[in-house]
């Protein structure tokens, strides 16, 4: 993964040029090649956005509107660990609320905040698909369920 708060754009236009070499160019492949560039550099910056846009000839508005769309894409650099809090009903009737007051606690953060040494991004969705299993919170790819207020902080400490 690249240093995101050092990123040329010549490193930006290879990232972008690998996810189309990967998934071609056709427009359904949008979705697809704009998570590859946002897992790679943390986020979807203006040139990568740019550059998307020329190569599969999509205006970038159109582009734009589908990464400020899906919560999985970012138009702002986020935090080596992205923390994604489920705050669905199902989720919220089983103690949600208090581990969402637990993480903001733990992390001195407000949703769709960054913490100030680049480590942690704090956002909400509406559903990780996991209901059977809430509270949920998912932590770059792992997805912890059934969490309670008390395991925030060994949860957090898993990670550096």
């Amino acid at each position: 993964m690249t240093d995101r708060s050092k990123i040329d754009s010549n490193a930006v236009l290879d990232v972008v040029r690998t996810a189309v070499e990967r998934h071609g160019t056709k427009r359904e492949e949008l979705i697809p090649i704009m998570n590859d560039v946002n897992r790679e550099l943390g986020y979807l910056p203006d040139a990568a956005l740019e550059e998307i846009s020329k190569m599969l000839e999509t205006p970038t508005s159109k582009l734009f509107s589908v990464a400020t769309f899906y919560h999985m894409l970012s138009t702002k650099p986020r935090g080596r660990h992205v923390i994604q809090f489920c705050e669905s009903a199902p989720c919220h009737v089983v103690g949600g609320r208090e581990v969402w007051e637990a993480l903001k606690e733990n992390l001195g953060l407000e949703p769709d905040e960054t913490s100030k040494d680049g480590k942690w991004s704090l956002i909400t969705t509406s559903c990780l698909g996991v209901c059977g299993v809430g509270p949920v919170i998912m932590i770059d790819d792992d997805i912890y369920g059934s969490v309670k207020p008390g395991d925030v902080p060994d949860i957090l400490s898993r990670y550096s």
